[in-house]
């Protein structure tokens, strides 16, 4: 029986990707001048027009917005800005070192890949970065693999890219694939809908937190549903999942594993986890070892520094971050 596998991976240039990395380079500017910023700021972008809403309590101060908006997204926006403190409501369960808010975070590691990733998400993601490096707009991979349990190889390509002709596309894929030496003979699928110059902001909106199963594993893996980007590490939605991707990789390297699911849980102005699953090859068992409240988890992974917007790029694991290995 044959089994299919498919990711898809956007350019730093889609437009919710352009949201991703203003929230976080937004963030990162509080954090150069104020590592305790509390911040937490979500973007909404197209048609000329930018906005960004949130709050903030942070000692920063002369934080350009417009400007980190113009860096990253283009001159030619009108910006919008309406950032508020933090509700004290919520500072009172945070400060005394709960979570910034309830959730449920997913680690996962498999053995597949080096970077400990799914091989169809390393694969579209490579692709799209290969294709990028030449021709750096907005665009799309998408990538199908087929598997009968024995071999593995590459059933269909999908590429869409903004300012890149078909004929360009299928030059740089079939260069990716020989370089990579992917098996099989893939279907591709280029620029499908015909050549397209409008993207961006241009062509479509935009907002913070709309492509979570990028940023995450691929669709083959459970996500908790928290966004990442624009929010400090106080939010356990981020700063766990960080965490459980590490725990995830450490019991893959320790025990020697084919792949391995963390599973964490919290409540709002509660420090320790309410569930703390890890499940090694199907076995499932409790994490130990780990300081998983919320001021342990910055401690440990180094978390108060302004390293996010990177992040917001081509997804949160398996691209060399201090929690992949």
């Amino acid at each position: 029986m044959i089994t299919y596998r498919t990711a898809e991976s956007v350019s730093p240039k889609h437009p919710d990707k352009l949201c991703d990395q203003i929230s976080d380079a937004i963030l990162d500017a509080y954090f150069e001048q104020d590592p305790n910023s509390r911040v937490a700021i979500e973007v909404c972008g197209g048609h000329g027009q930018v906005f960004v809403t949130g709050e903030v309590t942070s000692r920063a101060q002369n934080i350009d917005i417009p400007a980190i908006v113009h860096r990253i997204a283009g001159d030619d926006l009108k910006v919008t800005v309406n950032v508020v403190e933090q509700s004290p409501e919520i500072a009172q369960g945070v400060d005394t070192g709960g979570a910034g808010d309830q959730g449920i975070m997913i680690g996962y590691a498999t053995n597949e890949t080096p970077e400990f990733l799914p091989r169809e998400v390393v694969l579209a993601r490579r692709l799209n970065q290969f294709i990028f490096a030449k021709h750096p707009f907005d665009g799309k991979t998408q990538v199908t693999l087929a598997d009968d349990g024995k071999n593995w190889q590459v059933s269909s390509i999908v590429a869409s890219f903004q300012n890149t002709s078909q004929k360009e596309l299928e030059e740089l894929v079939r260069a990716f694939i020989e370089q990579e030496s992917l098996p099989g003979n893939p279907e591709l699928h280029l620029n499908p809908a015909g050549d397209w110059n409008q993207g961006g902001f241009e062509a479509d909106t935009g907002l913070t937190g709309r492509k979570l199963i990028v940023d995450n594993y691929g669709p083959r893996i459970p996500i908790g549903g928290g966004a990442f980007s624009g929010k400090d590490p106080s939010k356990v939605d981020r700063s766990a999942a960080y965490m459980a991707r590490r725990i995830a990789v450490d019991y893959l390297k320790n025990r020697n594993a084919k792949e391995v699911y963390v599973r964490l849980a919290y409540a709002i102005g509660y420090p320790d986890p309410l569930e703390r699953t890890v499940i090694i090859d199907g076995k499932p068992e409790q994490i130990e070892g780990y300081d998983l409240t919320p001021r342990g988890i910055i401690k440990h992974l180094d978390l108060l520094r302004p390293i996010y917007e990177p992040t917001a790029r081509y997804g949160h694991f398996g691209e060399g971050f201090g929690w992949d290995s």
